[in-house]
């Protein structure tokens, strides 16, 4: 017999996204009945209270007033690392550029120097520490990348922390290899490209963590052929792909991502119009990283054109030691006010379209009868709260397969 796991009642409004071929629509004084973690009625709150009375509920939560959501999906993260470059952040409001940073041996190559000396323990209680944070902004589901060990120890190492992470954490974290993340010190670039494809690849692949293969496809980093070997070689080993595509200059990288059939191509930053086309005529999810363009003072990426070309969208925080925000309503607000996107369209690229990101069109990212119970008790009266009343967590409470996993 399904046991009645809980129930959300009397919101001033539930949020329902029931998936690509029906709009997001909103349920006026409605409640959320929730069975062995699944949602198994949405509807007025009278009549889903009479049917599945509270009192019978392991957890009973009272929204009035308030406005229910799915829970976000951050489908873009790089939350797996140690060390600190706030002083980075101050340097490029000084005028330097993210590539001349690199050049002066920062960036990447600095966060990879203190993963490196982190020990397992640490990789992991620092990734605990942010999807604390990342699960008090209303993110249920969270990729996380490697590619800041550049070689192959680090690399399984930083895997190991996403897999314990997942199994003691309630958000439910997505790994991601990606080794070619950059180009360690002192190395060629044709010799890691091949260390990435005959070494790292099988480790990762008999470790069995990864999901997911992503490569930095950008120029003074991996050409796009070098992107190619090494996204077909992940495909070799089971790992679906994903680009960093078009972010600083525009080399081809949605193209590959098309050609690949990847889940996603992210950033986008310098997409054109062709890229539309050929994004929207494929499966792949573009995904947009506000936060990014916000941290680095660049133009935001084009979202309006891909939305209105029909093809759904993504947005995720990018969050990593370069943007370092583990907000998905701060990403929302940036969605509306720097790619000009609806807050409807903003709150379903940031959870439904994020879970089309990670190839999870099961429900995950939706609220609707039979999807997973992963949803956001907002102190507002209206998910348009999330972007207007920016630079605060509306998160009052947070649920996950309906368990209460997170309350103020």
């Amino acid at each position: 017999m399904s046991e009645l796991t809980a129930v959300v009642h009397d919101a001033a409004e539930v949020v329902v996204s029931e998936g690509d071929e029906a709009p997001l629509h909103r349920v006026e004084n409605a409640a959320v009945a929730i069975e062995d973690g699944h949602v198994v009625a949405v509807g007025p709150s009278d009549e889903i209270t009479r049917e599945y009375p509270p009192e019978n509920a392991r957890h009973t939560v009272d929204a009035t007033g308030r406005s229910v959501i799915p829970g976000f999906v951050d489908s873009h993260t790089h939350a797996c690392f140690a060390g600190d470059r706030s002083d980075e952040f101050e340097a490029k409001l000084r005028g330097k550029t993210y590539q001349e940073i690199m050049a002066e041996g920062g960036g990447i190559l600095r966060t990879v120097r203190a993963t490196r000396e982190a020990n397992d323990d640490e990789l992991l209680q620092h990734l605990l520490s942010h999807l604390d944070t990342m699960l008090s902004h209303g993110s249920t589901t969270v990729e996380v990348k490697s590619g800041y060990g550049l070689d192959t120890d680090t690399e399984l190492r930083m895997l190991d922390a996403i897999r314990r992470a997942d199994e003691q954490h309630p958000v439910d974290v997505v790994a991601t290899f990606m080794g070619a993340h950059a180009v360690p010190e002192g190395r060629d670039t044709d010799d890691y490209v091949e260390e990435v494809v005959s070494e790292q690849l099988p480790a990762v692949e008999t470790q069995g963590v990864a999901e997911f293969c992503d490569v930095f496809c950008e120029e003074g980093v991996f050409s796009v052929e070098q992107s190619r070997q090494v996204l077909e070689a992940g495909v070799e080993h089971g790992l679906t792909p994903k680009v960093h595509a078009e972010e600083f200059v525009h080399i081809g990288g949605a193209r590959l991502a098309a050609d690949l059939d990847a889940a996603s191509a992210d950033h986008l930053l310098q997409a054109n119009d062709s890229d539309v086309g050929t994004l929207t005529e494929s499966d792949v999810t573009p995904v947009f990283l506000p936060g990014t363009a916000f941290s680095l003072g660049e133009a935001y990426a084009d979202a309006r054109s891909f939305v209105d070309s029909g093809s759904p969208v993504a947005v995720a925080t990018d969050f990593n030691p370069n943007c370092y925000s583990q907000s998905m309503p701060f990403a929302v607000a940036l969605a509306c006010v720097g790619m000009k996107l609806t807050p409807a369209e903003a709150l379903v690229a940031g959870t439904e379209g994020g879970a089309r990101a990670l190839n999870r069109t099961g429900g995950l990212g939706t609220l609707r009868e039979g999807a997973p119970a992963d949803l956001v008790v907002l102190d507002a009266p209206s998910y348009r709260h999330i972007p207007y009343n920016f630079g605060v967590n509306p998160v009052s409470a947070v649920l996950k397969e309906g368990e209460v996993v997170h309350a103020e």
